[in-house]
């Protein structure tokens, strides 16, 4: 008979009853864990928001809400203000999620429906090991090897025929030094396609092979069947990685650092050196004094960052829910 049967002449059930012992211990402390996981995260994301918002707070005291949209930034004469290195944290985020997407697709679509089996796993490890590369082998990369070939092959021709286009020729103006906007994003849409391109590969390998099916027995090109029952099955998915790639590009540190030319100067052309926040703060705060004017900003930009990443966290979201919806 089973141990964990009540036997007949009034047996005990030992197995049960310590088990039940055990339970009534372990289940409220494993419970109590849980808890103390889920709120050590909100405490840790309150204290480091807290940190950048008191340490920044004597900047935006000083120059006020006037600090988010100054382009001007003099350590010189301590003037400082946030609006460039926004406008070149948001602008090479926005190339490399442009330049990335379309790759991210054409990749994807190749690998889950074009690529022969014995070509598919080691392009997918190839993509895949992109992601492993860390970011300051990136920006060695940059510099020796991209910032050259587009101050000689690639700016010159763009600033001879679309710079001289009215309005256009804006974003194509200024002398071709290699390293910009441009340069910038797109190393980094070189750093966030792996991300994006495994999430799409995983979204469209999960799509139900009856629903492809149908699509084929009722004529469907692979082009058409990709297009209108795969995609719009994982979209959702889909949004989810390309945000995540904006994520990724907005906080990027070292690769931008090298390329994208490090000057505080506002200016609409791709070929022209910027700032990001993050390349700003890697910079200039191992130089800036504690308790300096120069700090307190330094933070404040670090504080602006984490607000334009949980701005893009929250749209990403309602994104998701309306494409659910």
């Amino acid at each position: 008979m089973d141990a964990t049967m009540d036997t007949r002449g009034g047996g005990q059930i030992e197995p049960i009853t310590k088990a039940k012992a055990t339970g009534a211990v372990s289940d409220p402390i494993f419970i109590a864990l849980l808890w103390a996981s889920g709120i050590f995260v909100l405490l840790l994301l309150g204290l480091i928001i807290a940190q950048l918002f008191m340490g920044g707070l004597p900047a935006l005291q000083h120059f006020g809400l006037d600090f988010i949209w100054t382009a001007n930034w003099n350590p010189v004469t301590e003037n400082y203000g946030a609006l460039v290195m926004i406008y070149g944290t948001l602008f090479s985020a926005v190339i490399a999620v442009v330049v990335a997407l379309p790759l991210s697709f054409g990749i994807a679509f190749f690998l889950t429906e074009i690529c022969p089996q014995a070509f598919k796993r080691p392009i997918g490890v190839a993509v895949q090991l992109l992601a492993a590369v860390p970011s300051i082998i990136y920006g060695m990369w940059g510099f020796f090897v991209i910032v050259p070939l587009m101050a000689a092959y690639v700016q010159p021709p763009l600033i001879e025929t679309l710079g001289q286009v009215p309005i256009l020729g804006l974003l194509f103006s200024g002398p071709p030094l290699g390293s910009g906007m441009l340069t910038a994003g797109l190393i980094l849409a070189v750093m966030i396609l792996p991300f994006i391109t495994a999430m799409f590969v995983e979204t469209l390998e999960s799509v139900p092979p009856m629903l492809k099916e149908s699509a084929y027995g009722v004529g469907g090109t692979t082009y058409e069947v990709y297009k209108n029952v795969s995609i719009p099955y994982g979209r959702t998915a889909m949004v989810g990685a390309i945000m995540l790639g904006l994520g990724r590009a907005l906080g990027e540190t070292m690769a931008v650092t090298f390329v994208i030319g490090n000057a505080t100067r506002l200016s609409a052309s791709l070929f022209a050196p910027g700032a990001t926040i993050a390349s700003t703060i890697a910079n200039e705060f191992p130089e800036a004094p504690i308790g300096s004017l120069k700090l307190t900003s330094l933070l404040q930009l670090g504080f602006i960052l984490f607000v334009i990443s949980f701005i893009v966290l929250a749209l990403s979201r309602a994104l998701v829910r309306s494409r659910l919806d």
